[in-house]
């Protein structure tokens, strides 16, 4: 809900906003998140991106990223 609030995505239920950011990386439609999963779908999508480097200090994660 937090992360809601801070990018403006308060017209929906936390459960609708988590589905509708799982629906944009699930590419397999399996129910089910791979980290590889993740990484394309959010290197692939500016919007999610962008929501995710306001709510979080993703520097640590991105140097992992990196650094295979």
């Amino acid at each position: 809900q937090a992360i809601q609030a801070i990018n403006g995505y308060t017209n929906m239920t936390a459960e609708e906003f988590t589905n509708m950011i799982f629906q944009k990386i699930d590419v397999n439609n399996d129910g089910e998140l791979t980290l590889e999963e993740f990484i394309n779908g959010v290197e692939k999508d500016e919007d999610l991106m962008e929501l995710i480097s306001k709510s979080f200090d993703l520097s640590n994660v991105l140097k992992v990223i990196q650094n295979g």
